[in-house]
């Protein structure tokens, strides 16, 4: 090492204690927010027995929190200038255990949807804050610890709450999942309440306000995500009320967008998304959010519908794709230093990518054990995503653009992740239909291997209790159309496991497209 080079190394600065206990009381805020959005994947059955509602409408009890999350997280940036940083933060740091507290309090449907609204608007405060505080608070030298803590909140927490949420509803009953982010919640507030500087409130800026943008928005978003949630359950387009909400969601988000690009002081700085590093970097963001959120929909689904698993059974095999995550992620701003970035974020896409190709061949034997080489390569591949895609999006962006960046990152990303989850049910559907009419074109009863199947199966039903030559014949009939029906299920998992596949690999190749970040780019650079 050169003298000169020596010097600057020891002259760069470093962030001090209490910065990065602030920027760590962050880390817990942002995990435990996107952690809530997938908690109760696997518990849904019993939340939905628990409240009494039918299994058609459970979904809405991650929706709710959903929309609450990517309503909030572009208003961040805005409320946390009105009532300041620190006060903004703590508030929400207070309100997020408390509506999650009320949720297992719950006894109907509608107060859980009000309550996880509630919740994820809360939590929502907290994953932009979190990523600020990384590229405000942080050196530029510092940063990419940081952004690999971001990193394990975002792709730690979706792969580790169905495990969380599956042992607790298991073993203490789905309220527990409520109560988990009470002690969590309370070691940040106090943190932050310690480290943060205190800051007047301009409330001067709330008649300056992008009211409309804000309004446009809310409805825009809200209304988007009911399409996304309720549009394959509805048939799409075939239903009135979808028809009427894309509409609704169209005409408002289209407003947004014509408001922000016009306006003196927008909500959202669309003008960002110029920036090559920025646009690139915030489109590949959402397509990892696609197959992030996506990968946790489906497998939990396949697990449970086709294998019959519990809860905690299925949270043990999503486990293995989170604990590695644990082990590698630390070590990825390291390789930052001796490698492009850019080519770190390619290298895990594609492992992520080669992840869900491992799952396309998926059999009535592919049960826990079969994913465990496969979660295993995409913990890897996950581990080496999210610091350097954040990394190059964030190089070149100043200071004061910061939270702005952040919001609009996050938002997409969670957006990304409910286009992804409604597009996968999609698919799932219309797959399964397709290869449940190929399958049904091949068992007829002008083969032999069919009526030798049924004879096989009537007989063993006679043997075992049915009396009634016509009923054990039935009964045969109505098992073969359910294994036919189970086949077609899993093929229509192959391929949503495809379809991820595909968006990961467009996702890597878009990466390539963005520009090598330079020594001393990007919002905290000092």
């Amino acid at each position: 090492m050169s003298s000169v080079t020596a010097t600057a190394a020891i002259s760069q600065p470093r962030a001090s204690s209490r910065e990065w206990i602030a920027v760590l009381a962050g880390m817990i805020g942002a995990f435990m927010a996107i952690l809530n959005i997938q908690i109760t994947n696997a518990s849904l059955l019993d939340i939905e027995g628990g409240i009494g509602t039918g299994v058609d409408n459970g979904a809405w009890i991650s929706t709710s929190y959903l929309i609450g999350e990517i309503v909030v997280i572009p208003l961040t940036a805005y409320f946390s200038s009105v009532f300041s940083f620190r006060r903004y933060i703590l508030v929400n740091s207070i309100l997020f255990p408390l509506f999650s507290i009320a949720c297992a309090f719950a006894h109907d449907l509608g107060t859980m949807i009000v309550m996880r609204g509630l919740q994820g608007f809360a939590g929502g405060v907290l994953i932009p804050m979190a990523f600020t505080m990384v590229l405000t608070k942080l050196p530029k030298s510092q940063q990419p610890l940081g952004l690999a803590l971001f990193a394990l909140s975002v792709t730690f927490a979706p792969a580790i709450g169905p495990t969380i949420g599956g042992y607790l509803t298991e073993n203490y009953g789905w309220q527990t999942i409520f109560f988990i982010n009470a002690v969590p919640s309370a070691i940040m507030a106090t943190a932050l309440g310690l480290t943060l500087d205190k800051q007047p409130m301009q409330l001067g800026l709330l008649k300056e306000g992008d009211w409309a943008g804000i309004v446009t928005m809310a409805i825009g978003l809200s209304a988007l995500q009911t399409v996304l949630e309720e549009g394959n359950k509805e048939d799409w387009f075939a239903s009135p009320f979808i028809v009427k909400l894309s509409i609704l969601a169209f005409v408002f988000l289209a407003a947004f967008i014509w408001i922000e690009l016009t306006v003196k002081k927008p909500l959202v700085k669309l003008s960002l998304l110029k920036q090559r590093n920025f646009g690139v970097g915030v489109a590949v963001n959402v397509l990892v959010g696609v197959a992030l959120f996506g990968t946790v929909y489906i497998l939990p689904q396949y697990l449970g519908q086709v294998q019959r698993y519990n809860a905690e059974q299925i949270g043990n095999v999503l486990a293995w794709t989170g604990l590695p995550q644990l082990l590698l992620i630390p070590l990825v701003p390291m390789m930052m230093k001796r490698f492009d970035a850019r080519y770190i974020g390619f290298l895990g896409i594609s492992i992520f990518a080669i992840s869900c190709f491992l799952n396309v061949t998926l059999s009535a034997d592919t049960a826990g054990d079969q994913f465990w080489i496969p979660n295993i390569v995409r913990a890897v591949g996950q581990a080496l995503v999210l610091t350097p895609i954040t990394a190059i999006t964030t190089a070149g962006i100043a200071p004061s653009d910061a939270a702005a960046a952040s919001g609009l990152t996050n938002m997409l990303r969670n957006l990304g992740g409910a286009v992804g989850t409604a597009t996968l049910g999609t698919v799932l559907t219309k797959r399964e239909q397709f290869h449940s009419n190929i399958i049904g074109q091949s068992v007829t009863l002008s083969r032999d291997e069919v009526r030798d199947r049924l004879a096989q199966t009537t007989s063993y039903f006679m043997q075992h209790g049915v009396s009634d030559t016509a009923l054990a014949a039935h009964k045969a009939i109505v098992a073969l159309g359910q294994l036919v029906r189970r086949q077609a299920l899993i093929l229509g998992f192959a391929d949503t496991f495809a379809v991820i596949g595909v968006v990961l690999a467009i996702a890597a190749v878009a990466l390539l497209l963005t520009r090598k970040p330079q020594a001393g780019d990007g919002a905290g650079a000092h």
